[in-house]
């Protein structure tokens, strides 16, 4: 990555610049400050010591870029280079950009990969309107579509889309960050709409494709990691993104509310009830009350120096950065990573080219920055509106919530969202995602929206809190006066004006046989799990970082059954050394108190890349090198994670696992590695443990099958029944067209768990299941029925898991579970526990 050398006569500026641009480029990019004399107090001045030493600190293998203010800081950066020993730096290269726009550009473009002279390139950009004001011309290559061009061999690709809402702003959020972390320029087009070429570097752009489930993406790719970018996409796009899989939404007219118009007519009447769309499931009867949102509107007066307004721009932009991280720590408290990610997405639109250069050539042709802005916004809103596809259409109201977020600091009225002061249903023309993050569902009962769609974030968040939601229910939503009695069914999309009394009675039964359950289970959520007669369930959480610890303790988990390593891992230019990785899983050991710990060790492949190691393309990836088989393949990387284990071991009760285990001479193999760890740590005096518990995760159908001779030799199995059940129906999770296979309830994946558990039995072991079903409250009765005794799920699934639980006695779950395996499909399956679960 290229690094970045900020030199002023000011040791202050440099010091301040060099904290806005991290703010932008964020914490990976080299950025170092060489401002003032080296002296007591670094009084105004330049120091060529000073500048060769912050060279040296940058570079990082990519070169250095070195930016300066004026004056005797040219001559000291000149002699900065004049003085480097020879080799100690790739290549530094003194640019005449302006210091604190061209520091900007230049972090942005290094945290993208961009080399050397691309990042001056994107440097200069804050110079182009000075240059037009003294008649210079300056050439600038603009981030637009259309890159690969020119003699430069072009490789090309063929990328099928799995996830269920297509490219929508999650996945199209790591497809930019992906290609961004090579050396390479790639576009993008839509091969089945035509839609395209658009820069895999620009989110908004992307997004404009409106690209849907089962789609194919023309993906080319120009420069010296070409080939590498599209075997990173193509492993990516084959994993799904990481995205929950499942049936795309049927293609055709947007799936939107009624448009809101002008309001007329009276208000609905007592006893009416309005038809939506059912948002987010629950009850609620409560007062109504109106959210309007102020507008923002840009001032219309001359602008003042570009420069100023570039910067006051700059300035906003770091300002929202702040914002949207906050929302994205409440996001993540409340919901979890999954659906705190919109706000990834969020991030990344303040740093869309798509967005900031539109802005940035109206500011340099007069145009004042909040109007630049809101005129740059309002064009990528209506290119994503003009899809036919309504999820796409809804990432137009993303982009218009970030741009709203940094008008507001330009205009220095940042908005708060609505104020709710007591419990009520909160109507609304509509609600953006910042301002569903920043409902209370204590106060806010429900929402009701005139506008909005089922696929918006605001209802993706709505669902994720647990607040009910019925949206598009057209202008009449806003004709219901502040204070009227609205009963709001989410489940059926009804909005019920002013009920009747056997409305409100069935209402009220209806809510308070949910609130009991609801209660109960959060009521006992830190008790254990034992059946009616006694049998005990170990109830603990998947964990896929730091944080997730504390909200799975406060759902009553009993420990952490996954932790799931990769965030160590990913989203980062090399990999973690032994005292970070010690560092992290020493921090989790520590909150969870001698509770459960198991670790499971890197599980990456070609289907989750790593940027720092890199894999030859497969043509099958979830069939590939992945799991166990990298990490045996990368022994430096694999001892390097044992050793850090081991070393927590000693001090804290912990167990580790191996992923994707197919034969036993992988096993062997990888435990030979771990008694290594151990020797190397013991040799260096720490006491390490005499004996360290390991498992395997059971996601390959060869490990069940020979479950009895693997049960010799590890301590625990854990069911990954997600992968689980997509090898043994063959049937990949994110193929619409088999979308019904995999299902952990299929008979047959039932019957393996069977075999494992058995085996296990035999030999004194346990057996736990990590995937999705254990998180299933209609699933716990045949889990517990074959024999698993521990279920690790999300934390917000705990309290009914274990509700459930509590509910069965074994021998009645065991008939149960008897009987299911003789059924012929996982739909049958389901239909008898419903059926049965009355």
């Amino acid at each position: 990555m290229v690094g970045i050398v900020i030199v002023s006569h000011s040791a202050a500026i440099a010091a301040g610049v060099v904290e806005l641009a991290r703010e932008m480029g964020g914490p990976d990019v080299a950025l170092e400050a060489a401002g003032g004399m080296d002296e007591p107090g670094h009084p105004l001045g330049t120091d060529a010591v000073l500048v060769m030493a912050a060279i040296e600190r940058a570079e990082s293998g990519g070169g250095v870029l070195v930016l300066m203010d004026l004056g005797s800081a040219v001559m000291s950066a000149e002699a900065a280079l004049e003085l480097l020993p020879e080799g100690r730096v790739s290549a530094a290269l003194l640019c005449e950009a302006p210091l604190v726009e061209g520091a900007v550009a230049a972090a942005v473009a290094a945290r993208g990969g961009m080399a050397l002279d691309q990042v001056a390139v994107e440097a200069r950009g804050g110079l182009r309107a000075k240059a037009a004001h003294l008649g210079v011309e300056v050439e600038v290559v603009e981030g637009a579509a259309g890159l690969v061009q020119g003699e430069r061999p072009v490789v090309e690709a063929r990328i099928t889309i799995t996830s269920a809402h297509g490219l929508h702003a999650r996945p199209a959020a790591r497809f930019v960050r992906t290609a961004s972390g090579f050396d390479a320029e790639v576009e993008v087009t839509n091969v089945a709409t035509g839609r395209g070429p658009a820069s895999a570097r620009s989110l908004n752009a992307l997004a404009t494709l409106a690209v849907r489930q089962g789609q194919d993406l023309l993906v080319r790719a120009a420069g010296p990691a070409a080939s590498e970018a599209l075997a990173a996409l193509e492993a990516l796009a084959a994993s799904g993104f990481g995205e929950r899989h499942g049936p795309a939404e049927p293609a055709g007219p947007p799936r939107e509310g009624l448009p809101v118009g002008p309001l007329e007519g009276d208000p609905p009447p007592a006893g009416s009830a309005l038809q939506g769309l059912p948002a987010s499931p629950g009850l609620a009867v409560e007062r109504a009350r109106r959210y309007d949102r102020s507008e923002l509107e840009p001032p219309t007066d001359s602008a003042g120096e570009p420069d100023a307004e570039w910067q006051a721009l700059e300035l906003a932009l770091v300002r929202a950065r702040s914002d949207i991280e906050q929302r994205l720590g409440t996001a993540l408290r409340r919901s979890g990573e999954h659906d705190a990610a919109i706000f990834d997405a969020h991030l990344l639109m303040l740093e869309d080219g798509a967005i900031l250069e539109p802005a940035r050539r109206s500011v340099e042709g007069g145009v004042n920055a909040a109007r630049a802005w809101s005129a740059a916004v309002a064009e990528a809103a209506a290119a994503l509106r003009e899809a036919g596809d309504s999820y796409v259409q809804a990432r137009a109201d993303d982009v218009e919530d970030v741009g709203r977020t940094v008008l507001g600091h330009l205009l220095g009225t940042a908005g708060v969202g609505p104020v709710v002061e007591s419990p009520c249903v909160l109507v609304a023309a509509d609600l953006v995602p910042s301002e569903t993050a920043s409902l209370d569902p204590e106060l806010v009962r429900a929402v009701v929206t005139a506008g909005g769609g089922l696929s918006s974030h605001s209802a993706i968040l709505a669902r994720s809190f647990g607040i009910p939601a019925v949206v598009g229910l057209g202008a009449c939503a806003l004709t219901i006066a502040d204070g009227t009695l609205v009963a709001v069914d989410g489940e059926a999309g009804l909005v019920h004006v002013d009920p009747d009394a056997a409305l409100l009675t069935d209402f009220e039964r209806r809510t308070r046989d949910r609130r009991e359950a609801e209660r109960d289970a959060q009521e006992r959520a830190h008790e254990p799990a034992l059946t009616a007669d006694g049998r005990r369930i170990e109830v603990v959480a998947n964990a896929g970082s730091s944080d997730d610890v504390a909200r799975a303790l406060a759902a009553g988990a009993e420990g952490i059954g996954l932790l799931r390593t990769e965030f160590l891992f990913t989203e980062r230019g090399d990999a973690p050394g032994e005292e970070e990785i010690e560092a992290a899983l020493r921090a989790v050991a520590s909150a969870l108190a001698g509770r459960t710990l198991i670790v499971r060790t890197l599980d990456a492949g070609a289907d989750k890349p790593l940027r720092y190691l890199p894999q030859p393309e497969e043509d099958n990836p979830f069939l590939g090198v992945r799991g166990i088989r990298l990490t045996l393949a990368e022994p430096e990387l694999f001892s390097t994670q044992l050793r850090a284990i081991v070393r927590v071991a000693a001090d804290h009760p912990l167990k580790v696992m191996f992923p994707m285990v197919a034969t036993l001479g992988e096993l062997r193999r990888a435990r030979a590695l771990l008694d290594e760890a151990r020797a190397v740590v013991a040799r260096e005096g720490v006491a390490a443990p005499d004996r360290l518990e390991v498992g395997v995760m059971v996601e390959v159908p060869s490990l069940a099958l020979c479950a009895d001779r693997f049960a010799a030799e590890v301590d625990f199995f854990s069911l990954g029944t997600n992968d689980l059940a997509q090898y043994t129906m063959a049937a990949e999770r994110g193929n619409p067209r088999v979308a019904d296979l995999p299902d952990g309830l299929q008979p047959a994946v039932l019957d393996l768990i069977r075999r494992v558990v058995e085996a296990a039995e035999a030999r004194g072991r346990w057996v736990g299941v990590c995937g999705e079903l254990a998180g299933d409250p209609l699933a716990v009765p045949v889990l517990v029925g074959l024999g698993v005794r521990e279920l690790s799920a999300s934390a917000p699934a705990l309290p009914l898991v274990k509700r459930a639980v509590r509910s069965l006695s074994f021998p009645d779950a065991r008939a149960l579970a008897t009987s299911v395996l003789g059924l012929d499909s996982a739909a049958a399956v389901r239909d008898l526990l419903r059926g049965d679960r009355g």
